[in-house]
């Protein structure tokens, strides 16, 4: 069981929130394993739908134990505007602390990662946000070699660019963002100063991240290897859920070898 509670007239420490877009299989089993390791604790667990209109929505609105916002008849969105709208219409309602973002292609094996995430925010209040910089757990040797390339793409491009020579802007090598596959925010320093997960149209999180640095908060990051030990994450599981790559593409592939892995287990 998460021990998130101490007595029962306290209100939960945290919530989760999750946005679904036309992903029946892997909300699903995100769902699933999320209940079974959350063991009857009681934490609000919220899932937003943006405008699925499917068998996905179908199946949420039969899930008793969770928080339902369904958002219809939407104008076009692109997909990082209306998953940071997702999250601030959760924001606006959540009366806990703190708020886990998840993703529906997040698989929680084992709940203790929520209180491992929490314990960083609890220990430091300075501390707004606890997450991963990467997606997935690469292992030394890629993680090196992912470095090293974007190192030296970076500064190739930067040296053409110096020589007046044609060159893309050079990206940076180095991730500095949290990633929202599985993120705990402090609501109440977030809406102490007003701000949302959206905000300037980037993607969520991101200029808040910005924003509560230069204020002099702390962002805390877990590695990969620490992080993975209690869940699996699908790079772009939605998009590939959605048909949105070929069925050769090497995330579709991921996506498949990781629903096998479920279903073996």
């Amino acid at each position: 069981m998460v021990d998130t509670i101490s007595s029962s007239d306290k209100k939960p420490t945290y919530s989760i929130v999750l946005v679904n877009y036309k992903t029946l299989a892997i909300t699903t089993i995100c769902l699933n394993l999320l209940r079974n390791a959350l063991n009857g604790a009681d934490v609000p667990v919220w899932v937003v739908d943006n405008n699925s209109a499917d068998e996905s929505t179908d199946y949420l609105r039969t899930v008793e134990w969770i928080h339902l916002i369904e958002r219809k008849n939407l104008a076009p969105e692109q997909g990082h505007l209306a998953h940071g709208r997702a999250l601030d219409l959760v924001l606006e309602q959540v009366t806990t602390d703190y708020l886990f973002l998840l993703h529906t292609d997040t698989f929680i094996y084992d709940a203790q990662v929520f209180n491992m995430m929490l314990a960083k925010c609890v220990k430091d209040k300075k501390v707004v946000a606890v997450g991963c910089l990467e997606q997935m757990d690469r292992g030394t040797l890629r993680t090196f070699w992912r470095f090293s390339s974007r190192f030296l793409k970076h500064y190739i491009r930067r040296f053409k660019l110096a020589l007046g020579l044609q060159s893309r802007e050079p990206k940076t090598y180095r991730e500095v963002y949290l990633k929202s596959f599985c993120a705990l925010w402090n609501v109440n320093l977030i809406k102490q100063h007003n701000m949302h997960f959206l905000m300037n149209e980037r993607i969520p999180g991101y200029e808040l991240q910005d924003k509560m640095l230069a204020l002099d908060y702390k962002i805390e990051c877990i590695s990969p290897p620490k992080l993975f030990r209690y869940l699996d994450h699908i790079q772009s599981g939605t998009v590939a859920a959605a048909g949105g790559y070929h069925q050769n593409h090497r995330r579709t592939k991921m996506y498949n070898d990781i629903l096998e892995k479920i279903s073996k287990n």
